[in-house]
């Protein structure tokens, strides 16, 4: 098998690595617009070549986008232009609705499946790649019924090579769910660290951060680069999303304001049935909790 990274960052990186230890492909070709994270997946043994977009492509048997989502948009439709009918192309996105309607209409769309593996850290470039990143983990496969048989195969086997369970979702379900269980996170971890860092005493602040500040905060390390064109393009579910975590941190504040310690125990403890929802657990859920268990627990 013979594959095709395009961005050689945290995700595709990750998933070079383990793609060949596996045997999945026996032979990665690596494309990026940065010269030195090129080189740097080369001397890291992550790709075995790196070399220019249109070869990288009509060289493959397999195309993988691991791009930001604003990029995969632009270049997807050109990628399907270039290749064989026989090559599959897949992309690793967070967002997925502008990006299927990117390629509606072409030709090839048959030929292309849209993914969204849910892993990853808060580091990028090449030397944040990691081996075992994805195993235990889940992958959304998106309009899957828009995909010929045969590409979205390989696909599943790629990702069933990568020790991940595998979920089946419009792009639409895909985008809204993933506002509430991703998107929500990393704009809520954002916006912590711009409170504390706007604080004047934030180096004292710091000094006293504890493991619990230090893990909720952790996804403000993450790329303005990836993390812009995920909102912009996830505008709308991210917004609902946020709306919703306003109006829960409204409800501690007034809790607060009026000393109301029954109300704030309350809310913790509504907070607290968290716990049975990630173990796997439906009963009194609503449909919208439901979707997030279905889509952490699917096999």
């Amino acid at each position: 098998m013979r594959l095709t990274v395009i961005g050689l960052g945290l995700i595709g990186g990750s998933m070079a690595i383990d793609l060949r230890k596996c045997g999945f492909a026996t032979e990665i070709t690596g494309v990026d617009s940065l010269e030195e994270h090129a080189m740097e997946a080369v001397q890291l043994g992550i790709v075995d070549k790196v070399t220019d977009f249109e070869s990288g492509i009509k060289s493959a048997d397999l195309v993988l986008l691991a791009l930001p989502v604003d990029q995969i948009i632009r270049l997807l439709p050109d990628v399907l232009d270039l290749i064989s009918p026989s090559t599959t192309v897949a992309d690793v996105g967070s967002a997925k609705r502008q990006i299927v309607a990117a390629v509606a209409n072409h030709p090839l769309r048959g030929n292309f499946v849209a993914t969204h593996p849910m892993a990853g850290t808060e580091n990028s470039g090449p030397g944040a790649a990691l081996a075992k990143l994805f195993a235990g983990k889940l992958t959304i496969v998106c309009d899957h019924e828009q995909s010929r048989p045969q590409h979205l195969a390989l696909v599943e086997k790629m990702y069933q090579s990568l020790g991940m369970s595998t979920a089946y979702m419009s792009s639409d379900e895909q985008d809204h769910t993933t506002a509430f269980v991703s998107h929500l996170p990393h704009a809520a971890a954002f916006a912590l660290a711009n409170a504390v860092l706007a604080k004047e005493e934030r180096n004292i602040i710091f000094d006293l951060a504890s493991g619990g500040f230090q893990s909720t905060v952790r996804l403000a390390k993450s790329s303005p680069e990836m993390w812009t064109p995920i909102f912009r393009q996830n505008k709308d579910y991210v917004i609902e999303a946020v709306t919703a975590y306003i109006h829960h941190l409204k409800e501690f504040r007034e809790a607060l304001k009026r000393e109301d310690e029954e109300q704030l125990f309350n809310l913790i403890l509504e907070a607290n049935k968290i716990r049975t929802v990630l173990s796997g657990a439906t009963t009194s859920m609503t449909k919208n909790e439901e979707t997030i268990v279905k889509l952490y627990t699917k096999k």
